[in-house]
C-alpha cells in the first residue's frame, strides 16, 4: 500500500516520544493503532525510508512496541517532527512530506 502523507500524521498520533535527538527519534506506540490504522503493514513503514528524503532507517521493536527512526536533520528538522508528534502545524507537515516524497518518486 503507498503510505500517503495523511496517513503518516494518522500513524504518528499513535506514537509518544522516549528519546529524541538530533537525527534519531525513538517513540513507543499504542497498541490502539492495530485496530484503527486499516491498511498498513509494517513492511509499509519499514519501507518509508526509500520513499522519504531525509529518513534514513526505520526499526520496529513489535516487543515491547517501540520504533527508532533515524533522519537527516537538515532534510527533515526536528522542530517538524515535533509538531507531528505534538499534532501540530499538520497541514504544514503534510505538505513538507509530500515535497520530500515528490523529490526521490
Amino acid at each position: 500500500m503507498e503510505i500517503t502523507a495523511q496517513k503518516i500524521v494518522q500513524i504518528a498520533s499513535y506514537f509518544s516520544v522516549i528519546a529524541h535527538t538530533k537525527g534519531r527519534l525513538r517513540v513507543r506506540v499504542n497498541p490502539k493503532i492495530q485496530s484503527e490504522v486499516q491498511n498498513v503493514t509494517l513492511e509499509d513503514i519499514e519501507s518509508l525510508p526509500s520513499k522519504i528524503n531525509g529518513i534514513k532507517n526505520i526499526k520496529i521493536n513489535k516487543i515491547i512496541a517501540s520504533v527508532t527512526i533515524e533522519y537527516d536533520h537538515l532534510i527533515f528538522p526536528k522542530e517538524i517532527w515535533d509538531d507531528l508528534l505534538n499534532g501540530k502545524n499538520l497541514d504544514e507537515v503534510i505538505k513538507i512530506i509530500e515535497k520530500l516524497q515528490k523529490e526521490i518518486e
